[in-house]
């Protein structure tokens, strides 16, 4: 995939950090900030799907009901299973 070269303004103590850690773990300042943004990016959308999974589970919580078919279900399916 082509690189976009972006500016992103930062502090001296900031940069200092950056420039000794991808040293230290043998790695371009970019190639460290890159990494960094996804794995950022990762753990937000990470984030948003666990909020969105409580959310559901608000709007439509599990009843009583619902967990007694859930087990009958298990019963059935769990002891064919090639564990």
């Amino acid at each position: 995939m082509a690189k976009k070269v972006i500016q992103v303004p930062m502090d001296e103590a900031l940069l200092r950090d950056l420039n000794a850690i991808s040293k230290k773990q043998k790695k371009s300042r970019s190639e460290f900030i890159r990494e960094a943004c996804a794995g950022y990016v990762a753990k937000s959308r990470e984030a948003e799907l666990d909020k969105q999974y409580v959310e559901g589970y608000r709007k439509f919580p599990e009843t009583t009901e619902t967990a007694r078919a859930q087990e009958k279900m298990l019963i059935d399916i769990l002891p064919d299973e090639d564990w």
